[in-house]
This record gives structure tokens, C-alpha cells and sequence, in this order.
């Protein structure tokens, strides 16, 4: 297979704990160098916490693997720094198209409107994102990366955790007050402190193929159903950077799986979905089965759970890396909060209930996503069949497809930690709702307002000055429009519905905590109070 990658190699280096042969209490030890606990690091980094990464490998992932990261996400490494490299090299996408068959069904747009400065989506290789995440965590003096080292076990105290190590120099004991398991679907870290992990395995299998091509099509999301090309199954294909593409093809249940992902049976596929005439090399391929599961608790005493060793969802939508993203985003305020003794290990605990109400929501798109792609029986087939037909010339079919709905955050709408509205307002930015962008100027200079926020709980108040609001270690950064910045096409105001006098309380994960008509110090210090009680009353 042809490589258009050189896969780096990572050093192993004895660090000066394994040679002291002394455990060093550490605050943070994450387990798996991936994109999920690398981007743990950075948040936590970003916040003024040393972390110690340890992972049994020593290189970035082999394939492509993930391929689509949401705006959301980006927006997340945007903060931590290193979106930047992600989108100059990745290929921006918003647009899909549905084809039943060989005819085009209807085409969507995901981000339909202007002033947003992240893309809908991006289409990049895992190893790139992997390389530039470990490049930022390589500049940071607050996180340590130690390649090759593959925890062996754990024992849980009741303050912190005592791990043992194997390297290639032998194993090592060490320890930390908090261990966040970020080491995938097959992580080892639940079988260590038993956590249940409950859902389903789906009885089909996929075939994912990245070629290299020059191709003139355009930088969209194609999904077929039931395709000539690939009679009675499922087929996608995108584009990636490199001149990299990816696809996907259903093969069903009864295939061999083994003998599928072979080359000589891979390539005479793609041929059938490009043309005979279409020049390409395989780069990669993987024959995969998916399942929907998730674990129980997503704290299990002082080892929390993110990504994939918390929850496994099919690959439709693009779920899987940015829920992960978001994980380590909803974690990393509330555990430097409580590291630093600022608020209560409750506050560790809703990350369970906000985290896994969201891991809910993906679980049930995906089944729903994988139900309408791969249906059981002969009345779910025709159902999908109808609709499809249906989609291509009448509009209120088109909601009914689901080729697999594209990741989008999900709102964190009963969270304890939010202050319910009193007041009536427009628009979709509710307690719980990560915050909408929009174009901003900053002292004459063009900005956005999502870079505007900080590390800690920020009030964006409208057309109003205002007080300083004292709630101690969390009192917030206060940004008014009309002083601190000028909201020159109105965006802002129209997607906050901001009227003069409206204050937003935000997070310090760029969640809106509370909102007010009206400014009130004694609300807002309450609220904060609330947002870091962790649902303590």
C-alpha cells in the first residue's frame, strides 16, 4: 500500500521518577496519547495544571481513522491553540449530497449562515491532528508525555490512585490524585476498576478504503443507498487532504472480514464507484464492526472516563472523536476547579451527569442513523425506500433521511448547574447551550467574539455598562458591548437576543450558564454559585 505519511517516532525517555524509584504524586495522569487525552492535557495545561501523559505506543495512528472533525470541536482547539494547523491543512467542507440509487435525492447545507469564523466541518487524517496535538503538548512545561509506557495496573486510595507501569527499562510504580482514562474502545482501564460498559454490537460490517486520486469532485459528503455500483448496501465518499479520499462501503454481516480488507478484493470495489478509468493507490483499509454502548459511570472514584473508553457510537455523523473533544471540554474546568480547591468534588460528578446525558443523545442518533442505513427487516426497507423516493421532489421527506446526522454539540438543558431563565427571550442561546460565534471589532480591529472569552466564567453583557460582580475565584471577566467591543453587524445581538441590559453568565467551556434583562450582581453571584456546586443545592 502506498504511504504519503511518514509516521514519526516518538522517544522513549526514562523520566527522573522511574530512575529515583520513588512514586511522585502526580495531580493529572491521563492514559492514551490520542486525540482525546492529548487534548485533556492542553485544557488542563491551559489552566495552570501539570499533566503527565503516558501511552504504550510511540508514534500517531496508523490510517487515517477518524476523518471529520464538527465546528464545535474546532472551536475547542481554537482555544487551546491549535485549531490553526487543523484547518490550513485539512479540507473545509459544509455541503452533502444523497443519492438513492444512482439519482441524487437533495443536497444540504450545514452551515447555512454567514459569520462564523471556524468551518462546519473539516475533513483531515487522524495522524496530522494527532502530530499537531502533540507538537502543542511537546511546547507546553506543564505536560509530560512518556512514550512506551503501558500502565499495567491500578489500585484506587481514597485520595488518589496508585498505578504500576511497564517500559522498556521494567516497571515502575507511580501515582495520581485523579487518573482520566482516555485509552479507547478496548481501553484496559475499566476492566481495572470495573466499570460496566452497556449498549449493543450491530451485526454489519464496513469496509473503509482511503485512496490517493486527482479527482474533480467537489469537496462535499456523498452517501448512496442502494447504488448500482454497490447493489442492495451502502456507500460514502469525501475528501481529505494529501488528495486523500475516504470511502466507506456497507458489506453486511455474512462477509469475511479478513478477506475483504485484502487489496485485491478492496480495489476492484473502488473501481466500481469511480470508473474503471480512474487512476488511484490504496493507502489504507480497515473492515470494521461498530457498536452502541456506553459506560455506566463516568467516574469510577478517582478515574473518569472520555472518548471512546466512555462511550462507542457507529461511525455515521461523525460522533465518535467530537463527543471525545467535548468530554475533555466539559472536564477540565470542573477538575482544575477542584485541584485547586476552589470547589467541591461534586463538581467532578457533573461531568457524569452533563457528559453522559450527552453521550445519550449520540447513542440514540446513531442507532437511528444506523436503523435507517441498515434496515433489519423487509417493512423497514420499504419505509426507507418511500422516503428516499419521496426526498427528491418534496421538501418534508428530507428530515426523514438519515444518512447519518452530522455531529452537532448537545445542549446540556437540565443541567443543575444552570440557573433556569426567568425572563422571556428569542433565539436558541438557553442555559446549557455552548455559545454561537459572530464577527466583533476590538479596538478598531476586525475580531471574534469566541476568542474574546477567557479561561474563566465570563459575563457578555449588551449596550450597558456594569459593575465588577466579586464571587472569589470565580469572578468573571466582564465584556460589554459598546465598550469592550463593537458588535458592527448586529450578529451578535441578533443570535443572543440582545437587547440593552441583556448579561449572559458563560462558563468557563463556553456553555451559557445564566442569562438576565436585567443586570443583577446578587443573580449572578448566585448563578456562579450554582454552575460550581456541581448540583449541590
Amino acid at each position: 500500500m502506498l504511504n504519503t505519511y511518514d509516521w514519526p517516532d516518538f522517544a522513549y525517555v526514562q523520566s527522573e521518577e522511574q530512575r529515583a524509584g520513588a512514586p511522585v504524586r502526580h495531580p493529572v495522569m491521563v492514559v492514551g496519547a490520542g486525540p482525546i487525552g492529548l487534548t485533556m492535557a492542553l485544557d488542563l495545561a491551559s489552566r495552570g495544571i501539570a499533566v503527565v501523559v503516558i501511552d504504550d505506543n510511540n508514534t500517531v495512528s496508523v490510517g487515517s481513522r477518524a476523518v471529520c472533525y464538527a465546528k464545535r470541536p474546532l472551536e475547542i482547539w481554537e482555544r487551546l491553540g491549535v485549531a490553526g494547523r487543523m484547518i490550513d491543512k485539512g479540507i473545509s467542507w459544509k455541503r452533502g449530497r444523497v443519492f438513492f440509487r444512482d439519482k441524487e435525492v437533495y443536497d444540504f447545507d450545514l452551515l447555512p449562515e454567514e459569520g462564523h469564523k471556524i468551518p462546519a466541518f473539516i475533513n483531515l487524517q487522524q495522524y496530522y491532528l494527532e502530530e499537531y496535538l502533540v507538537a502543542a503538548c511537546e511546547a507546553s512545561d506543564l505536560i509530560e508525555l512518556r512514550w512506551k509506557h503501558k500502565l499495567v495496573s491500578l489500585e484506587q486510595k481514597s485520595d488518589h490512585a496508585r498505578l504500576e507501569i511497564e517500559t522498556p527499562d521494567g516497571a515502575f510504580a507511580s501515582e495520581a490524585s485523579w487518573v482520566i482514562a482516555c485509552d479507547g474502545a478496548n481501553s484496559s482501564v475499566r476492566g481495572m476498576v470495573g466499570a460496566d460498559f452497556t449498549g449493543q454490537f450491530f451485526q454489519d460490517r464496513f469496509l473503509i478504503a482511503d485512496i490517493v486520486m486527482k479527482a474533480d469532485f467537489p469537496t462535499e459528503r456523498w452517501f448512496w443507498f442502494d447504488p448500482d455500483f454497490h447493489k442492495g448496501q451502502s456507500a460514502l465518499l469525501h475528501k481529505q487532504s494529501d488528495d486523500v479520499w475516504r470511502l466507506d462501503f456497507q458489506l453486511g454481516w455474512d462477509c469475511d472480514p479478513e478477506e475483504e480488507k485484502k487489496p485485491e478484493n478492496i480495489i476492484p470495489r473502488v473501481k466500481a464507484m469511480l470508473g474503471a478509468d480512474v487512476e488511484f493507490e490504496l493507502e489504507w483499509g480497515s473492515v470494521y464492526q461498530f457498536a452502541c454502548r456506553r459506560v455506566d459511570e463516568f467516574r469510577k472514584g478517582r478515574v473518569i472516563f472520555a472518548g471512546d473508553s466512555a462511550h462507542q457510537v457507529s461511525p455515521f455523523g461523525a460522533r465518535g472523536a467530537n463527543t471525545g473533544v467535548q468530554d475533555a471540554d466539559n472536564l477540565g474546568w470542573k477538575l482544575a476547579a477542584v485541584l485547586r480547591g476552589d470547589a467541591p468534588e461534586a463538581l467532578v460528578d457533573s461531568y457524569h451527569l452533563e457528559r453522559a446525558y450527552a453521550a445519550d443523545d449520540n447513542l440514540l442518533n446513531s442507532t437511528r442513523s444506523t436503523d435507517f442505513i441498515t434496515p433489519k427487516n423487509a417493512a423497514s426497507l420499504r419505509y426507507r425506500n418511500a422516503v428516499l423516493d419521496l426526498s427528491r421532489n418534496h421538501a418534508f421527506a428530507r428530515p426523514l433521511v438519515n444518512s447519518g446526522r452530522l455531529s452537532s454539540p448537545t445542549p446540556y438543558a437540565d443541567s443543575p448547574l444552570n440557573t433556569p431563565d426567568a425572563d422571556t427571550w428569542q433565539g436558541s442561546m438557553r442555559p446549557g447551550t455552548c455559545i454561537a460565534d459572530a464577527p466583533i471589532v476590538v479596538d478598531g480591529q476586525e475580531e471574534w467574539l469566541i476568542h474574546c472569552l477567557g479561561e474563566g466564567f465570563t459575563l457578555l453583557v449588551f449596550g450597558l455598562d456594569s459593575e465588577p460582580v466579586d464571587a472569589g475565584p470565580f469572578t468573571p471577566t466582564i465584556l460589554i458591548e459598546g465598550k469592550d467591543f463593537v458588535d458592527v453587524e448586529g450578529l451578535a445581538a441578533d443570535r443572543y437576543d440582545g437587547r440593552k441590559g441583556a448579561a449572559y453568565l458563560i462558563r468557563p467551556d463556553q456553555h451559557v450558564a445564566a442569562r438576565w434583562r436585567t443586570f443583577d450582581p446578587e443573580a449572578i453571584r448566585k448563578a456562579i454559585s450554582r454552575a460550581t456546586a456541581g448540583g449541590v443545592k
